[in-house]
């Protein structure tokens, strides 16, 4: 790739960014390999019970109109070179005058609850005012009155230039308490050097020149999401018989020896190795792959894709509130959202930044894990929001299944 002006951000290959943002775990995170037990896993979060307060009780003093700064609390490299006088990091100080305190400190969904449940649920502040977490976080801390109420009217470009797909979801329809960062699809990847295309879950469940040879993640979501799907059922709104039903399909398949690991982010290196043919994957892993190896290729399965986001929330108790709605408004504006874009390369929810990617980087703007078309959009699903009774019980029940 040739070199651009100095102001152009050149998508680079995986090896000289070090860690994605998938590269590093998310939701369960480590490999969960079929025969571990449940405990084994020793996942946290199931014992762990939110304290709801009343967020219109928990606020206190806004200090934006003295105190110009923000504080940011996001996963690893899932923002542009900060340093850099062009960045997006840059030009937004340069601009407002609002410094910017960024700190890559969240690593799992789950470990980041815990980090702050203790306070949030204790109406205490947490010292940040952005944190960054997946749909099904955001959700439940939204639900626990976690989560401060934004001024839709400080965040108008993020109003009038998010795309369609991500509006109207159930927890938070009218963008009051999140805004999605940058969005990613579920699917399906394979190496085309190994077999053929495989098109849909059942396929990959199913398939017997794929036994052994297929891995699945251990975000519960997505994978029940398919598993719902593939059982007839709607993965944004199911009964409780729905879910047992698409267990009892899992714990089938895990039976019949289809699959040869639950894992989480690895399923890329494990893939180009040969250790497996195909998986559910992540869209913005199977991108940086291809840098090293164009054989691994992205399918939307028969079913559809689950599209999911990372979201700035604003913690009860921020000091900085009115800055953050800055910071939120400024990268929904679609040439900052196409410089972010170029370096992380996930899906962009902003409108118009595909335009911008044009002045950029023109070999992003057709690709489709970055900017997918209407007719991909089209048949994203999302998980149904739960209560936390549900998810106490589901990620129970998902991970007798996947580790023992």
């Amino acid at each position: 790739m040739t070199a651009g002006p100095p102001d152009r951000l050149e998508p680079v290959p995986r090896t000289q960014r070090g860690l994605t943002r998938r590269g590093v775990v998310r939701g369960a995170g480590a490999v969960a390999f079929v025969g571990l037990s449940a405990a084994a896993l020793k996942l946290p979060f199931f014992s762990v019970d939110g304290v709801t307060v009343e967020s219109k009780e928990c606020i206190g003093p806004d200090l934006s109109d003295t105190q110009k700064q923000v504080i940011v609390s996001n996963w690893p490299a899932y923002i542009d070179p900060r340093r850099k006088p062009t960045s997006t990091v840059s030009v937004f100080q340069d601009r407002t005058g609002i410094t910017v305190d960024y700190t890559d400190d969240v690593n799992d969904n789950n470990d980041f609850y815990a980090k702050v449940k203790n306070q949030l649920g204790a109406c205490q502040p947490v010292d940040r005012d952005i944190m960054v977490l997946t749909d099904w976080m955001a959700a439940r801390m939204i639900d626990l009155g976690w989560i401060a109420q934004l001024d839709t009217t400080k965040i108008p470009n993020v109003i009038d230039n998010i795309i369609d797909p991500l509006r109207d979801r159930q927890w938070d329809p009218d963008f009051e308490r999140h805004v999605p960062w940058q969005s990613g699809l579920t699917g399906i990847a394979y190496n085309s050097e190994a077999v053929d295309e495989v098109g849909s879950f059942e396929e990959l469940l199913t398939r017997s020149d794929l036994k052994g040879g297929i891995s699945l993640l251990t975000e519960m979501r997505d994978t029940m999401g398919f598993m719902l799907k593939v059982t007839g059922a709607d993965p944004s709104k199911f009964t409780e018989d729905q879910w047992g039903a698409a267990l009892d399909k899992l714990q089938e398949v895990v039976d019949s020896g289809q699959v040869r690991a639950f894992t989480g982010n690895e399923y890329i290196q494990d893939l180009a190795a040969g250790n497996i043919v195909a998986c559910e994957a992540w869209s913005g892993d199977v991108i940086q792959a291809q840098f090293d190896n164009p054989a691994i290729k992205f399918v939307a399965p028969e079913e559809g894709l689950m599209l999911w986001s990372d979201n700035m929330l604003v913690p009860n108790l921020a000091e900085h509130t009115a800055n953050a709605e800055q910071w939120m408004n400024y990268y929904y504006e679609p040439e900052t959202a196409a410089k972010l874009a170029a370096w992380v390369n996930y899906i962009c929810p902003v409108k118009g930044a595909k335009e911008e990617m044009e002045k950029i980087d023109p070999s992003l703007v057709d690709n489709q894990l970055i900017f997918p078309d209407d007719e991909t959009l089209s048949v994203t699903m999302d998980f149904m929001p739960l209560t936390e009774a549900q998810i106490t019980q589901y990620e129970g029940e998902f991970a007798d299944v996947t580790g023992g």
